[in-house]
């Protein structure tokens, strides 16, 4: 047994703000209060400390063939960002994309627990598991790329709406299951199939070859299987239009489809952008913000940019081919037959550039703008928008208006013309920072024994010192606590404990439809009969269950 004790208490899920209390570990739980004091227990004196509940990622790009392939295209990531061996940890390189084992050391040193991988087609979904297995302390799960498959557009294309709502949601469950994954992920849908036959970018109701479906059916029946499921989260959108400048036009029209629907709208910065009168970014983030505000069933994340060196990488293919014409540098392109294509490009955001400073202040206007902290949550979109390892910072910038002030000097002046954030006074609290990095993020998932630290909880916890400079606290916890076990004391790793995978509890769902069969074994490099995820891949997975 485990006691942290002294330490004041941020657990938003329990309505528990700054209360100086203990936390008691037992068995992998948070459990009540014993008693007696039992003989065995062992304990961490918070006095002075903050204790927050596991941090929690629900998007961030770190297993898969993508992540591979940036890997192996910048050597340079690598050469000054490395760690060594130690008796406890093994080594690591990367900054960007860094590899396995650092990837798990270096959230677990900043108090994270919990991890999904944002965007695997079905096709790399076995090597993504065996790159999840191989992140420690993290609890790990994934989620299944839909917006371009074949298969789901081939079910899309049925004019009898209720057959096809019918087929889709069982076509939706197998691939999940086949898949052993978490979430259905929509990325620019219809726009990498378009784009695969030589089309231009898509709107909401442009035909998509080669069935003449559209992005506002893939989006609406996708958003509907998912529900009619009670997927424990719902569907997780990447819009169209990422990064094009007037993409706020379709981003509303987005949302205006799928309003009464759950849905996650993800890295939503980079879907917020006006388009000024010479056809450069200007600010959306006021407007998007509204349309959060104004719809609780929809939640998003924002993919905070960071100065510096980034490792672009999506299954938004044509995004990524536009990216290398403009910047003209390496360039990384995959056809994942009938699912999905994907990209990666390597780039360094600058605060001078007028571009990426607007894309900057948007990130934090949407964060500021967005009133309610259960709804709006912290992501760089890692390593799309910058690393992870840059959330002390971004939590410093939403809690210390006078930091943000002093940024601001340091970027292109011209981006006052473009933007508001100059304008806004808000300060988070911590409870709020609890609740975007963690709390909010759990219950997005569904994740009822996560980002909370009520009996019954997982006994993952992060002790934090208090300190003016919440950069540097939010840096180095005293202590992170995995499953009732100490795994970082002093932003160091002590124990590199194995995570849990993560699952969708969805039963047996029914066989894969004739047709879709037939098509399958016509068109597909695999036999049917090798697509799926064997259990060996995911050994004591844990599903979540589905709402009934």
């Amino acid at each position: 047994m485990l006691r942290v004790t002294n330490g004041r208490v941020h657990d938003p899920g329990n309505a528990v703000t700054g209360e100086v209390r203990d936390v008691w570990l037992d068995g992998g739980k948070v459990v009540a209060e014993p008693a007696a004091e039992p003989a065995d227990v062992a304990t961490l004196d918070a006095a002075g400390c903050v204790v927050f509940p596991g941090g929690v990622e629900l998007h961030s790009h770190v297993a898969g063939s993508k992540v591979n392939a940036g890997r192996i295209m910048c050597p340079e990531d690598h050469v000054d960002h490395y760690r060594c061996r130690t008796d406890v940890t093994r080594a690591g390189c990367g900054h960007t994309v860094p590899t396995t084992y650092l990837t798990g050391y270096e959230y677990a040193r900043l108090g994270y627990t919990t991890l999904f991988e944002a965007a695997v087609p079905p096709l790399t979904a076995r090597h993504a598991h065996e790159e999840l297995r191989d992140i420690p302390i993290l609890d790990t799960g994934c989620y299944t790329v839909m917006g371009n498959n074949h298969l789901v557009m081939k079910v899309l294309s049925d004019p009898d709406e209720e057959r096809r709502a019918a087929r889709l949601r069982d076509l939706v469950a197998w691939l999940l299951h086949a898949t052993r994954a978490y979430a259905v992920k929509i990325v620019n849908p219809g726009g990498v199939e378009s784009w695969k036959w030589h089309g231009g970018p898509v709107d909401l109701d442009t035909s998509v070859p080669p069935y003449g479906v559209t992005p506002r059916r893939i989006l609406t029946g996708l958003a509907a299987a998912a529900d009619e499921l009670g997927l424990p989260h719902p569907v997780h959108v990447h819009l169209n239009h990422l990064g094009v400048p007037g993409n706020v036009a379709v981003t509303l029209a987005s949302m205006q489809a799928l309003a009464g629907r759950r849905a996650h709208f993800t890295h939503l910065q980079f879907h917020s952008y006006e388009a000024t009168r010479s056809g450069s970014y200007a600010s959306g983030a006021p407007a998007v913000a509204e349309s959060i505000n104004q719809h609780p069933e929809f939640t998003c994340d924002v993919g905070q940019l960071v100065f510096g060196p980034a490792t672009t990488m999506t299954s938004d293919a044509p995004m990524e081919f536009r990216l290398h014409h403009l910047h003209k540098d390496k360039w990384a392109n995959s056809d994942i037959e009938m699912e999905s294509g994907a990209g990666v490009v390597p780039m360094r955001y600058s605060p001078r550039q007028l571009v990426n400073a607007v894309q900057w202040c948007v990130g934090l206007e949407l964060m500021l703008l967005i009133r309610d902290p259960w709804r709006v949550f912290l992501t760089t979109d890692h390593p799309n928008a910058g690393p992870f390892v840059a959330y002390p910072m971004i939590v410093r910038l939403l809690m210390d208006r006078e930091f943000r002030r002093e940024w601001l000097e340091k970027l292109n002046p011209r981006v006052r013309r473009f933007t508001t954030l100059h304008e806004l006074d808000r300060e988070y609290t911590l409870d709020e920072i609890a609740t975007v990095t963690r709390a909010g993020q759990a219950r997005v998932l569904g994740l009822a024994d996560k980002g909370h630290l009520g009996v019954g909880a997982d006994a993952d916890v992060a002790v934090y010192r208090d300190q003016g400079d919440r950069e540097r606290m939010f840096a180095a916890p005293a202590w992170v606590v995995k499953g009732g076990e100490v795994v970082v004391r002093d932003g160091e790793v002590v124990a590199a404990v194995d995570g849990r995978p993560l699952g969708v509890g969805l039963g047996d769902p029914p066989p894969l439809a004739a047709d879709l069969a037939e098509h399958f074994e016509s068109y597909s490099s695999v036999r049917l009969a090798n697509y799926a995820v064997e259990d060996a891949y995911v050994p004591d997975q844990v599903l979540i269950p589905c709402a009934q």
